[in-house]
């Protein structure tokens, strides 16, 4: 896996009100957004981080949400976008032997992408996704 951190998404109880934060009160770029789009994208140095509504967001994971004290999705994902399904499938394919959990194999996805998600040691929640978003 090529070390690098493309894009980190929070789950959000409110897409609109994480715009108005993000964009308008801490002057965040914002891509061009679909009109009633689930998700902005916010175009930060180096990097990207999207907002995306959360319950949404465990339900692409297929993990379900924390509950009280229960333990569940944290609400927050990192992403690791790729040059192609091949290399979205190799890097799930080591996930076990380097100690992690695949969550959600790749399958093609409704946004007309292919991802899969994993989780690491400790739980945090990577999704590893073609096509490649470029965090310039």
């Amino acid at each position: 896996m090529d070390p690098r951190l493309t894009l980190v998404t929070l789950g959000v109880a409110d897409v609109d009100t994480a715009i108005a934060f993000y964009r308008d009160g801490l002057g965040f770029p914002m891509q061009e957004r679909e009109p009633d789009s689930d998700v902005a994208f916010f175009t930060l140095d180096g990097t990207w981080l999207s907002v995306y509504p959360r319950k949404l967001l465990a339900e692409d994971a297929t993990v379900p949400l924390a509950d009280g004290d229960e333990a569940g999705f944290s609400g927050v994902t990192l992403a690791h976008n790729v040059d192609s399904k091949a290399e979205v499938d190799a890097i799930l394919g080591t996930v076990e032997e380097a100690g992690g959990r695949l969550v959600k194999p790749a399958a093609d996805t409704f946004w007309g992408g292919y991802s899969g998600y994993f989780a690491d040691p400790d739980g945090h929640l990577w999704e590893v996704a073609y096509p490649l978003l470029t965090a310039e």
